[in-house]
């Protein structure tokens, strides 16, 4: 018992552990300071500006919400997107993050620290990536102690798949989710392990947090339930469990209701049924055990029998309760990402909408060695060393990342969620590594000292007097025959003891390595450690710090920039009306109405099918039947990319069989095969009819050939198959200095109608000519 109690105040072993709480402090304020500071190269490279589209539209949130209150972002409805519907911000958008930066906002402005709302934007993903390395600490010490937990904090703060999605200047929802997801986990573990109804109350707020920051809140509510279920199953049930698991669905599910975004949908939707159905089964399990300890065994098993059959009754119910509302919805209850990790080929089949984006797509395997690199190698040690020994903590660990690594297969976006999993499995093996190593090491130097020592003993007895071995000899003798009564007696005894120290010396043997080994296999750890910290520098530094709003790129001549997003958009600001309308793809929607304040027709919120396909088939439509679309919807401008001239490869003709077919998703008579020349796509001499007459490839190659007399794209490498042709029912209005930026204005439609009248006076005039026309008698 003594050696269970805390060490006395002013002991070394006090003091030992002192020093270490200490260190361990110091060394998790450096990782903060690591995590956020490497953040920072695309403000030092570049300047303090929101990143990417999706980033734009919260930006814009938090501006009305800092300006205009809490009560007004509820009810706020934007009729700058969307149009002529419009949308109702409140209730479809998931407000943690927005919150989060305008709380943040108004404490510092509290504080008298006048930052802007853009400042607290920009740095919002830094800071929460070093709480987020913080929480992956406090999680991983939970499953392996603090050495594990402060391998994978750093491992974490450094991650290129998690720093692509949280530089500064990527406001996006990711930013303060994952950090949510982590400590989530965190809470679960900790619960499972203490069994405090404390810490499930504060699970069940940090699940809500989730639920208000990122539509991956999902993955919680299955992956935990996935692991209570293997608990049960394996015969782990305890009431640490039940404490972790039914408050989270409770609470969890009453508090995530309250987000307008979710609503009913956390109890009537598919993706919350398994935590339904597992919190049925955890009951039954739970009133099972309780029965066994009160009752006797021949009247517990009539009890188990009676609470299984109503058990299994219930479970049926429910489960025909399930099918009756999946079964009348036509995605079976599940959306359209849901099914689309399920079945990796449902989006491309029915869905084009979401098989559209590029961040929906599968990862490619160098994918991996570019966002999580080494760690790839050390998540096997890390997964082996959680069942040495298994524990519930380990065992759910290893559930996360099996899960997480199916998903980031089927979404190459799900890298980020594999990211946090990585580190912890990676933290675990290099750890228990160095452990074993370092061990070893001083194992061996210690047994050479001590040999050394034996042998200058030894030296030392026979230089020594014959007197005094011979008396030596006497006396031992003496003892041998005292102690050999004893011996007889007490080897009963002496057996049950010797045999458990004999089976640690064997183990710890077995985990000695020789001492050359073990330096060389912890020089390799640090090379490894070191290499993983350089790619991890360069891909923040050069692979993920530039922002997508602003391009470069490196020649002989220099560092080139390319400005024309912003040069185009400052455009419309100032040189078109408040009120005019502007059709784009829905890439480019949420940049748009943030920067330009110009009313939209579609944007990055893809919530709405129909309209979408609406401007797809506009694009795709020829010049006549595409402006009588925008014509019907009030549109004024188009706006297109165009990376042909720069070699830009993200423009509007790579993206436009997407337009074809979500276009063709909901008017038949666009068919993709009408835009390809025997199977593949092609734009020049050999291209269709159909793409050569289309409205985008128009808009994209309008006096294109005046730049080298050839009209050579160098994104497709080829010269383009309709050079020189004229506009009748557009026309341009302004094309950026790279030309990546086009826009057109709708010719009004009285130009028409003006021809049209003078053929008519014409020939009415001929006809009274003819005819004796009578005079007016009052002039």
């Amino acid at each position: 018992m003594a050696a269970l109690e805390s060490p006395q105040p002013g002991t070394p072993t006090a003091m030992r552990n002192a020093f270490g709480n200490v260190l361990s402090v110091l060394i998790l304020v450096l990782i903060g300071v690591l995590a956020f500071s490497i953040r920072l190269f695309s403000v030092i490279k570049y300047e303090s500006v929101i990143h990417e589209f999706d980033p734009y539209f919260n930006y814009r949130v938090t501006q009305f919400l800092s300006k205009n209150g809490i009560y007004e972002f509820w009810n706020w409805f934007d009729d700058r997107t969307w149009y002529p519907l419009g949308r109702v911000i409140g209730g479809t958008v998931y407000p943690g993050l927005t919150l989060t930066a305008g709380t943040i906002w108004w404490v510092l402005n509290s504080l008298n620290i006048p930052l802007s709302v853009e400042t607290v934007c920009v740095f919002t993903a830094p800071v929460f990536s070093a709480f987020a390395s913080w929480a992956t600490y406090l999680l991983t010490k939970e499953v392996k102690g603090s050495g594990a937990g402060l391998a994978a904090a750093a491992l974490l703060a450094m991650v290129p798949s998690y720093i692509s999605r949280s530089v500064a200047g990527s406001y996006d929802n990711e930013a303060v989710a994952i950090f949510a997801l982590i400590f989530t986990f965190y809470l679960y573990i900790k619960t499972l392990n203490t069994g405090s109804l404390f810490y499930a109350t504060l699970n069940a707020l940090a699940y809500f947090y989730m639920v208000c920051s990122w539509g991956g809140y999902t993955f919680i509510i299955n992956l935990i339930p996935m692991h209570v279920l293997l608990c049960i199953v394996t015969g782990r049930y305890s009431p640490r469990l039940y404490i972790a698991y039914a408050p989270l669905v409770v609470l969890g599910t009453l508090l995530a209701a309250l987000v307008p975004v979710v609503g009913f949908n956390a109890v009537l939707t598919s993706e919350h049924f398994a935590s339904f159905l597992v919190f049925i089964i955890i009951h039954v399990v739970a009133l099972v055990y309780y029965i066994k300890g009160i009752l006797s065994p021949k009247m517990f098993k009539v009890a188990v029998t009676l609470v299984v059959s109503i058990g299994m009754v219930v479970c049926f119910i429910v489960v025909a309760i399930l099918v009756a509302l999946v079964a009348s919805s036509p995605t079976g209850g599940w959306s359209g990402r849901s099914l689309s990790l399920l079945d990796p080929t449902y989006a491309s089949k029915y869905i084009p909408i979401i098989a559209s984006v590029s961040e929906h797509q599968p990862p490619t395997w160098p994918s991996y060695f570019m966002d999580i690199n080494v760690l790839a190698f050390l998540v096997p040690a890390g997964i082996i060393a959680c069942f040495s020994p298994l524990s519930d903590a380990s065992s759910f660990v290893v559930l996360y990342i099996v899960m997480s690594v199916y998903f980031s297969g089927v979404m190459v976006r799900l890298m980020l969620v594999l990211a946090p999993a990585a580190c912890i499995m990676s933290g675990i093996a290099l750890s228990q590594a160095f452990d074993v190593f370092t061990g070893s090491i001083k194992y061996q130097l210690g047994a050479s000292s001590n040999s050394t020592d034996d042998a200058e003993d030894n030296t030392s007895t026979n230089n020594a007097p014959k007197d005094d071995a011979s008396a030596g000899k006497t006396d031992k003798g003496e003892e041998i025959v005292k102690e050999r009564s004893s011996k007889k007696g007490k080897k009963k005894e002496r057996e049950p003891a010797d045999k458990p120290s004999v089976k640690s010396k064997i183990k710890k043997k077995a985990l000695v390595l020789p001492l050359e080994a073990s330096i060389v296999a912890l020089l390799l750890l640090i090379m490894l450690g070191a290499f993983y910290v350089i790619h991890c520098v360069w891909a923040a530094a050069e692979a993920y710090s530039a922002p997508s709003i602003v391009l470069t790129s490196q020649s002989r001549d220099g560092l080139h920039v390319f400005d024309d997003f912003r040069e185009s958009y400052a455009w419309l600001s100032h040189n078109t009306d408040v009120d005019d309308k502007v059709a784009s793809w829905w890439d480019y929607g949420y940049q748009t109405t943030a920067m330009a304040n110009r009313t939209v027709i579609v944007d990055n919120n893809t919530w709405n099918n129909t309209h979408i396909a609406t401007v797809g088939t506009a694009m795709s439509s020829p010049e006549k039947a595409a402006w009588e679309i925008f014509n019907s919807l009030d549109v004024k401008y188009v706006l297109v990319v165009f990376g042909g001239l720069i070699g830009y490869p993200s423009d509007d003709i790579n993206k436009f069989l997407w337009m074809v077919r979500i276009g063709g998703g909901v008017f038949p008579h666009i068919k993709e095969a009408d835009y390809l020349r025997d199977g593949q796509y092609r734009i020049d001499s050999e291209a269709t009819p159909t793409m050569l007459n289309c409205l985008m490839y128009k808009l994209s190659y309008y006096r294109f050939v005046e730049t080298d007399g050839k009209g050579y794209d160098r994104v497709r490498r080829t010269e383009i198959g309709k050079k020189n042709f004229k506009l009748t029912h557009f026309e341009e209005v302004f094309t950026s200095h790279h030309w990546m930026v086009r826009i057109y204005k709708l010719k009004p439609p009285r130009n028409r109608i003006r021809g049209r009248t003078k053929k008519l006076k014409s020939k009415t005039s001929s006809g009274l000519s003819s005819k004796s026309v009578k005079k007016n008698p009052w002039i």
